[in-house]
């Protein structure tokens, strides 16, 4: 697992060794950040089921302004920090947030998201959960994106959001949100 492109590219991310945590590929992380490069400079990004953080940091080496990442098992909180030491990315940029998704986004609901990353445990019902309380919470800007990461069998309701873009990759599907 390394951060594929930016100013961290090519750098290792330390290696998840929890059986909780599901990494998103380098070949789909690439393929998502790809996607979104107009969109990545600047922005502002949250990440809620953070995982080894390999997302936002992948968002941040693209050129992300402030990056968010949140995740409520405190394994996957370690295992954030460390990659962030591992890579020296201290200061304002980034934010690690110990919290389940509904909190957190309910204690964000004055912050504004250019990009929101949905890559939950699968099965778990939090895609539609996460969505509803996005949309009532109002976290997303006017032109932002939702990324949405899943088991290409799961369909899922992303009212009131619009699906403008989905890929699969292999068991994986990403659906891309926007209002």
């Amino acid at each position: 697992m390394k951060v594929t492109a930016g100013k961290f590219k090519g750098r290792k991310l330390i290696d998840n060794t929890y059986e909780h945590i599901r990494p998103t590929a380098d070949v789909v992380k690439q393929s998502i950040f790809n996607k979104l490069f107009m969109e990545i400079n600047g922005a502002k990004v949250l990440d809620l089921f953070a995982g080894t953080g390999a997302l936002g940091i992948e968002a941040l080496s693209r050129g992300a302004k402030e990056v968010f990442l949140v995740d409520k098992d405190i394994r996957s909180i370690k295992l954030i920090k460390n990659n962030l030491i591992n890579l020296k990315i201290e200061g304002n940029c980034i934010k690690v947030i110990k919290s389940d998704f509904e909190d957190a986004i309910k204690r964000l609901k004055d912050q504004k998201f250019d990009i929101i990353i949905l890559d939950p445990p699968y099965k778990s019902g939090f895609y539609e959960k996460s969505i509803k309380l996005i949309y009532e919470n109002d976290i997303l800007t006017e032109c932002g994106i939702i990324v949405c990461e899943h088991d290409k069998k799961d369909e899922f309701n992303y009212e009131p959001f619009i699906v403008f873009d989905e890929k699969i990759y292999g068991i994986k599907k990403v659906t891309y949100l926007k209002k």
